[in-house]
């Protein structure tokens, strides 16, 4: 089992998860802002290359990352937290989540997407769906989120 926990942001108390046997975890803990995107994908890269996943499944797992770590940043409260769980087996299968506070309504009509042409925003859940094998949300109904909401993308080798 290989766990990796970085937060940036400041002082947090580490969240406990049980982990699988055969299972590696990284966790990253995000500034609310336009730097998100770059500063998840620039940590997760040599994760995942260190966990031996192909050129191509990395770039795959990087987009994934940054079209749900856009998505937080963009629609939804602070925190935002970048969650990878890897299998062991040489699959490749890799588990991206990003947990977020919940929706933000102000930011509907005041983020710079909502600025933008509709030409130049509006295709990360359709990159994502395309790129992953199943995708999901889970809400504070979940136990475990306290409150957050957990969005995730299941990318397999093949």
């Amino acid at each position: 089992m290989t766990t990796t926990t970085i937060s940036p942001g400041g002082p947090q108390p580490p969240v406990l998860q049980a982990v699988p046997a055969g299972s590696r975890v990284f966790s990253l803990s995000l500034e609310h802002g336009h730097l998100a995107p770059a500063a998840a994908r620039h940590a997760a890269r040599p994760v995942l290359e260190a966990w031996g996943l192909a050129e191509d499944r990395v770039y795959d797992t990087l987009l994934v990352i940054s079209e749900l770590v856009t998505n937080a940043v963009t629609h939804a409260l602070p925190p935002v937290v970048l969650h990878l769980h890897g299998t062991m087996d040489g699959s490749g299968r890799v588990q991206v989540h990003v947990t977020d506070g919940g929706p933000n309504n102000a930011a509907r009509h005041g983020s710079w997407a909502a600025g933008r042409p509709d030409g130049e925003h509006g295709r990360g859940d359709l990159i994502i769906t395309a790129l992953a094998g199943s995708t999901g949300t889970g809400s504070e109904t979940d136990p475990g989120l306290n409150g957050l909401i957990d969005h995730w993308a299941d990318l397999d080798a093949a």
